[in-house]
């Protein structure tokens, strides 16, 4: 296949990555948060609706989030998104380490996705009408 667009192909627009990355993070931190609240559940931490509340709370809200990236104040949201999972260790001590986890593999996403974007734009003002990689 040549890597330029003939006359009757379409041009497939390519997805910005660092919306896409911060998107799956927030999605798997979700469920990591689920299964948080099933460990705090059975460890009878809290009173069973209080736990449910909380950490049923925060997946859903970690889901939510992750389609509003993109729009204004969405990635400091993530952020804040960030330091709730941090602050679920206060419960369940390991998520001290999970919620590390989390906020270094967000700050990748974002670093790295702007990066791949950033490239990307600069690849496709270098090469109009080309296909790209």
């Amino acid at each position: 296949m040549s890597s330029t667009a003939g006359a009757g192909q379409a041009v497939r627009r390519k997805r910005p990555a660092k919306p896409q990355f911060t998107q799956t993070i927030l999605v798997l931190e979700a469920v990591v948060v689920f299964f948080a609240t099933l460990v705090a559940y059975g460890l009878r931490v809290a009173p069973s609706g209080t736990v449910w509340l909380v950490g049923g709370g925060l997946s859903v809200v970690l889901i939510l989030m992750s389609g509003f990236v993109s729009r204004p104040g969405g990635y400091a949201a993530g952020w804040v998104g960030q330091v709730l999972v941090l602050a679920g260790g206060i419960w369940v001590p390991m998520m001290f380490v999970v919620g590390a986890v989390f906020v270094i593999l967000w700050w990748v996403a974002l670093s790295l996705g702007g990066r791949i974007d950033r490239e990307r734009a600069e690849y496709d003002a270098a090469h109009p009408g080309e296909l790209g990689p």
